[in-house]
């Protein structure tokens, strides 16, 4: 925007009902001054003179139209005004007007009413600023041109926000003295000009030091960026939920009872001549401490999980937006965005807060996320707003107001930042959608899998329950025992039943991804991948092909201009070998140099005004911000053109259209009016196709004159062998184009519908002259070439997708590895013309797709995904959303690529390298191997774990499982939760490449996982049940006890010496297993890496001195007794062997296991049938009686508790918002009732379906949903 610009003068309405008039001042600007058409400024101008880069001085853009010449038309005349009385712009009379748009006869004091759910936000003490955030929420709540005037438009904005729509806010800026009042913010805009205010001075402002309390008062009145965090689940809530479990409590009621009973014995019973005082109470105390035990490490392991999520989702939604502070353009968080801030907006952004446009070209927005408006949504700058309304053509299609959440489809510009955080209106609708955390696919099939296996391990619990039921109720008439007694023995069968329902039901899986996949997204994120949906971690994994950009990913993005072509004559190149001996070949210095000034001007226009690049800062050093392509060439213009400052080189260049970069296309342009009233279009882009738009040239670049001439076939060709002599270099080339018009737009061409002063670009770019070429060089990534290779050797096929040109494209895939001397390369136009059967036949072979389109790019993704390939795909634009929405895994480029692009993956890559997509893979791997090694170990534990107690207690003529219930709780301790956090913690290595991916319906266990369960379940119970039956007699307890009185608590003593061995046997066998179980294939070093694995050892060592203090001091509450030295090396002796046992089975083919199994399992199929009916027919009646059991005993429990934690959490909330209303914006938000809700979300029928942080949700097919396949896991090599 100029700086020479005037102030609107103000409005005057009338209504039939009333009218709201202001008298203009004295000094009021005359409107003849007032049109604000000024280029789009994306710098502070150091020198507010206009200069000419031909040479010869331009109008600056606030004077162009009050020229007498013959293409400035009057204002009023521009537009086909239907106002009942209009203005004159040659005597600037102001008569009475009427506008045309809703609330045009709304006084201000009507426009800004506050709603009655909003009042405190229109509450602010002691504000330097005129308004307040209720008072900014007015102009977007709906759209309202009406609180926009009553605002004082643009200009009213800027003063009453105290800051500066060219220079932006001062980082300096800490408290703010000067306090503007609303009625002086308003005024300015109608009287006071804006060049009377002070520019920022640069120099005088920026500082390089961090500035202490920077924005108070901003923050303090207007609040960040950041939304409140959902608020965190407490530990104490934690801990509740981690005991509504009904087997717990089922298991906490019997231990009660059990107390209960046993105190009784002991105090109300008199123990018979010879017995002891009853100590059967300790049992029901160690029960009811180790239920303790299992609810607190399960509540600490969900808070810790919760913490780890939080923190992901914190980095998740940070990113950087390009902001004008201190008249610089500089880079700042998301979160650091304040009210005031002007902001850069550009093709694929995400709009982070609501404002008004201050100026741009061609802004169109997706509002359908915000607004539910699904069509494209034209924005016109703030002043061209203020301006109509003042000359009374304004109607309720000018739209101003940029709306947070939604997306820039197309266009450049710059905006005023109004509302921030909770107070703009995506973050008043995301505070009440607020998301829970995801449940993966593998969550999911893994809860599956836990309830079959729980459905089991109960239906083994209630057999064994009235296998003892029955043999109870048998010996009842022979039973002496007292009533306490006989009651004790129910309850021990009732609680080892429970208990072994406990065991059974492998709650720890679900758990054990969690814990995997935090574990997994924390090292990614520190190895540059930001996992923005947990899937694509465990997706990541089976990927089996990867379609990767080349610029950024496979390359390094630092370009350079190495080589070139002025004219279609004058070569020059630095540092590359072009020799050739029909060419001469000119350094940079000589080439320019020889120029005339005409043609250095236009190539400069080319360069400096034909792009979207700026000056700006990063870390502090001066540089300029935007597409590497194009910083490159203004890098070269700055070198060897003499270019300035960019600014000063826009400052006095009129702007008149602009065509942004376009993918489909391979180009951008731009429109400039030359000194002489002409018109000059300026296009470069993908240098092949700039050259088939050419019919002319210039024949002597040292000529003064820019006369074109005819493009000879003979000057095409040596123009098109450059362009191939580059490429065969691996240089991006780049072709500049331009035109000469006397009007514009020209006669003839077709117009924009909505825009009539805006040409199509496809009917103005035709024969067009050509300018000349340059070779870009990007330089290959380091390692990249290792990177592929690796992919390669892990089974997956990488294949380029460029926009480069063929040969530029075929060069670089061999420099990577990528291109095969049998691999297919094909262009994109080529490849879209194909048939699906052409394509599926093509595909397989397909290395490079040059020249494509992000529809090509979607397209390839589609026709993978249909041949059953796991696909993960990269992109960087607005136009890659679909095909990384569609892919199994979308990579989004977190230097190079668009909020849009972002938005749409789902991992971001940090820094846009290829290598890192290898780090994912890995740790996807890793991820889906770390819950298979749980998975086996669990399911071994539970095997053994039920059938040792089933037969036990069936067999043991007191009806006690060899495990009591306090032992099977620790076993279920270690293998739920220690075992989870060992496994799941393993670090990839690099030997996890060295196998091919898992196919997509592949089995969650594996034939080699099967065959380490089958095989240590079986070793592990041979064992104990040797220990238990034929140990009494192996160790020679028999004859160790004399017959005598003491002869029965003898053998009783050397029985549970006995049951001690069985036990501890059976847990270390467990731990020793869990060593078997760190490898899934068939290699024999279990111990690889476990150096690096802290949480493994430390977990291990927790273990093992957790049952070391167990058999030495927990005799009473385990039921166990103490043993010594001797013992002890029996249980070692014989759990040590698993080892090698594991060493055996892994010698085993798979092959052969598959075979046994199958045959295996058609003999238990053939035979479990008949059973499985008959059980269903016998156990359907219990099921019946614990369904109305749970009716009437855990359903008015769990509705007590809940309605106990609501009162609670009211009574907390009504604390909270009578000590904190108005203070804290969440509160207050979440105060808000709901009708204010509804009136927030009423602009659309869909305003409450914003961006749906989970995509793994239902979407139309349009969006190109997210839908990865099954998840599997990795099978043995």
């Amino acid at each position: 925007m100029d700086p020479t610009r005037l102030l609107a003068p103000p409005i005057h309405t009338i209504s039939n009902s009333h009218a709201a008039s202001s008298t203009e001042p004295e000094n009021a600007t005359p409107s003849s001054s007032t049109t604000d058409q000024s280029p789009l400024s994306l710098q502070v101008p150091t020198s507010p003179t206009s200069k000419s880069l031909g040479g010869d001085t331009l109008r600056s853009r606030a004077n162009s139209f009050n020229s007498t010449a013959e293409t400035s038309r009057s204002r009023a005349d521009s537009f086909n005004s239907k106002a009942e009385t209009a203005r004159s712009r040659g005597n600037s009379d102001l008569t009475t007007l009427r506008s045309r748009f809703e609330g045009d006869d709304l006084t201000t004091e009507e426009a800004l009413r506050p709603d009655k759910s909003a009042e405190q936000d229109f509450q602010v003490d002691n504000s330097p600023f005129a308004f307040s955030p209720g008072q900014l929420n007015k102009t977007l709540n709906p759209k309202s041109l009406a609180a926009y005037r009553a605002l004082g438009g643009i200009y009213g904005l800027e003063r009453g926000l105290q800051t500066d729509l060219l220079a932006g806010l001062s980082v300096d800026e800490t408290t703010i003295p000067e306090k503007i009042g609303f009625e002086e913010a308003t005024a300015t805009a109608r009287s006071k000009p804006i060049d009377a205010r002070p520019i920022i001075a640069q120099e005088a402002i920026v500082t390089g030091r961090e500035v202490e309390g920077q924005f108070h008062d901003r923050k303090r009145i207007f609040s960040d960026n950041r939304l409140p965090a959902k608020k965190p689940i407490s530990i104490w809530r934690l801990f509740w939920n981690a005991y509504n479990d009904r087997v717990l409590i089922i298991l906490t009621i019997a231990a009660v009872i059990s107390l209960a009973l046993g105190i009784y014995e002991a105090v109300g019973q008199t123990p018979e001549e010879g017995e002891g005082q009853s100590v059967d109470w300790v049992e029901g105390v160690a029960i009811e401490v180790a239920v303790v035990i299992v609810v607190l490490v399960t509540g600490l392991n969900d808070y810790r999980r919760e913490k780890q999520f939080s923190k992901l989702n914190a980095r998740k939604d940070d990113r950087q937006v390009k902001a004008v502070r201190s008249g610089k353009s500089v880079m700042i968080s998301v979160f650091d965005v304040m009210v005031g801030d002007i902001l850069h907006l550009e093709s694929g952004d995400s709009i982070p807060a609501d404002g008004i446009l201050v100026g741009g070209y061609g802004i169109r927005c997706d509002e359908s996320s915000a607004t539910g408006e699904s069509d494209a949504m034209k924005k016109t700058g703030g002043s061209e707003v203020w301006q109509r309304m003042v000359e009374g053509t304004a109607t309720s299609k000018l739209d101003p107001f940029i709306i947070s959440g939604s997306k820039v489809l197309e266009g450049v510009g710059t905006y005023l930042v109004t509302s921030v955080g909770v107070n703009s209106s995506f973050g008043k609708i995301m505070m009440g959608l607020q998301a829970e955390n995801e449940e993966t696919p593998l969550q999911a099939k893994l809860g599956r899998m836990a309830n079959w296996i729980g459905y089991l391990g109960t239906s083994a619990a209630g057999l064994l329950f009235f296998v003892l039921l029955f043999r109870f109720l048998g010996g009842l008439p022979n039973n002496t025992d007292s009533p306490a007694k006989r009651g004790s023995v129910f309850l021990d069968i009732l609680i080892v039943a429970i208990t072994i329902i406990v065991v059974a039901v492998p709650e720890g899986l679900p758990v054990a991804v969690t814990l995997a996949l935090s574990f997994a997204t924390k090292q990614m994120y520190k190895e540059n991948n930001l996992v923005r949906h947990l899937r694509a971690c465990e997706t990541m994994g089976n990927a089996t092909t990867i379609c990767s950009d080349k610029t950024g990913t496979l390359t390094q993005n630092r370009m350079t201009v190495v080589a070139g072509l002025l004219g279609t004559h004058t070569n020059f190149a630095r540092n590359i070998d072009m020799s050739d001996e029909e060419k001469t070949i000119l350094t940079f210095a000589a080439a320019f140099d020889s120029l005339s000034p005409d043609v250095r001007s236009l190539l400069l226009q080319s360069v400096a005004i034909n792009s979207t690049a700026f000056e700006g800062e990063e870390d502090g050093k001066a540089t300029y911000i935007g597409s590497k392509t194009e910083t490159a060439l203004l890098t070269m213009a700055k070198e060897f053109l003499g270019m300035g400052p960019v600014a000063e080189e826009r400052a006095g260049v009129e702007i008149v259209q602009l065509f942004p970069f376009d993918s489909d296309r391979k180009c951008m342009g731009v429109v400039i009016r030359l000194a002489d009233g002409s018109y000059r279009l300026l296009v470069k882009g993908a240098a092949e196709i700039m050259l088939a738009l050419a019919t002319d040239e210039l024949p002597d670049i040292t000529a003064q004159s820019l006369e074109p001439f005819e493009l000879t076939e003979s000057a095409r060709l040596r123009a098109s062998a450059n362009i191939d002599d580059f490429a065969t270099q691996s240089l991006r080339t780049i072709a500049m184009l331009f035109k000469d018009f006397q009007q514009w737009p020209p006669v003839g061409v077709q117009t924009l519908e909505d825009d009539r002063s805006m040409a199509r670009f496809e009917d103005v770019c035709q024969d067009m002259t050509f300018l000349g070429i340059v070779g870009i060089q990007d330089p290959l990534r380091e390692g990249v070439a290792y990177a592929v290779k690796r992919c390669q050797d892990a089974g997956i096929v990488v294949r380029m997708v460029t926009g480069d040109n063929l040969t530029t494209a075929s060069a670089i895939a061999k420099q990577c590895g990528i291109k095969t001397e049998k691999g297919l390369v094909m262009e994109g136009p080529k490849f879209r013309q194909l048939s699906d059967e052409e394509m599926d036949e093509a595909i397989p072979h397909l290395q490079v797709l040059a020249r494509s389109s992000p529809d090509d790019k979607r397209i390839l993704v589609k026709r993978l995904k249909y041949l059953g390939e796991t696909v993960a795909v990269t992109g960087d634009g607005t136009n890659d959303g679909p095909a990384l929405k569609l892919a199994d895994v979308g990579f989004s480029m977190g230097i190079a690529g668009t909020e849009v692009a972002k938005e749409a993956s789902a991992i971001i890559l940090m820094d846009d390298n290829f290598s890192s997509i290898v780090k994912a893979v890995m740790w996807g791997r890793c991820v889906n191997d770390a819950v298979s090694k749980f998975l086996q170990f669990q399911i071994t534990v539970n095997i053994t774990a039920v059938i040792l107690a089933f037969v036990s207690a069936v067999s043991s003529p007191d009806m006690h499982s060899v495990l009591s219930a306090v032992q099977l709780l620790w076993v279920n301790l270690i293998m739920d939760t220690f075992a989870a956090l060992a496994l799941a913690t393993d670090p990839p290595t690099e030997q996890i490449l060295d196998r091919k991916p898992t196919p997509k319906r592949a089995p969650l266990i594996t034939t080699n996982m099967w065959k380490m369960i089958i095989g240590q379940a079986v070793y592990q119970l041979l064992v104990t049940f040797v220990l238990y039956f034929a140990g009494y007699k192996i160790l020679g307890y028999d004859t160790r006890c004399a017959t005598g009185p003491d002869y029965v608590k003898c053998t009783e003593d050397l029985h549970t010496e006995l049951n001690t061995m069985v036990f501890n046997t059976f847990v270390w066998m467990q731990i020793f297993n869990e060593f078997n179980n760190r490898r899934l294939d068939n290699k024999l070093n279990i111990f690889e890496g476990i150096q690096r694995n802290y949480f493994f050892i430390a977990i291990n060592c927790i273990m093992v001195g957790g049952q070391i203090m167990i058999v030495f001091v927990g005799s009473t509450a385990f039921q166990i007794k103490r043993i010594d030295g001797p013992q002890w090396a029996v249980c070692i002796l014989c759990a040590l062997p698993c080892l090698l046992w594991a060493v055996v089975l892994r010698c085993i083919p798979d092959i052969y296991a598959k075979v046994f199994f199958d045959f295996v399992c058609k003999i238990w199929l053939a035979g479990a049938r008949p059973i499985m009916k008959v059980l269903a027919v016998v156990f359907r009646p219990v099921g019946k009686a614990f369904r109305a059991l749970s009716r009437t005993v855990f359903a008015p429990t769990k509705r007590f508790s809940k309605r106990t934690v609501a009162k609670i959490s009211r009574k907390k909330g009504a604390e909270e918002e009578s000590s904190g209303k108005g203070k804290n914006p969440a509160a207050d938000v979440e105060a808000a009732d709901a009708s204010e809700m509804k009136r927030i979300t009423s602009t659309s029928p869909t305003t409450t379906t914003p961006p749906q942080p989970q995509p793994q949700q239902q979407q139309t097919s349009a969006e190109f949903p997210l839908q990865p396949p099954p998840i599997t896991l990795t099978t043995a090599t």
